[in-house]
């Protein structure tokens, strides 16, 4: 694994990743029908944003391990979360690309792979 100079959670790929996603996932849901514009779009945004400020706010005590890994722990869960919710908008018939669902599995293990490396 190669060593990058991390001196902002802003540096860090799966803040990058997470944080364009959420932008994604917030559009997605801007098309949903009115009727689900409160129910799973509401929950979709709030879990979608979720990985990127868990992964901020985590960063923000990285001097302390077991806090890190602990928020990216939280951003894992609300990826995972995030996958849930999209599967079952798109089995709701809603335009859910199966390709962003893909995309957020990739970053679970993005996500997965950095507690497991992070010293």
């Amino acid at each position: 694994m190669r060593e990058h100079k991390v001196n902002s959670y802003k540096n860090l790929r799966v803040y990058q990743i997470s944080y364009q996603l959420a932008l994604e996932v917030h559009q997605i849901t801007q098309k949903l029908p009115q009727a689900e514009q409160y129910e799973l779009g509401r929950q979709l945004r709030r879990a979608a944003v979720s990985i990127p400020a868990n992964i901020a706010e985590g960063y923000g005590r990285k001097n302390s391990r077991a806090e890190f890994k602990h928020f990216l722990r939280n951003s894992l869960g609300s990826c995972n979360e995030v996958q849930v919710l999209l599967s079952i908008a798109k089995d709701l018939g809603y335009q859910i690309a199966e390709e962003i669902i893909t995309r957020y599995d990739e970053l679970g293990k993005q996500i997965y792979r950095l507690i497991e490396v992070w010293k």
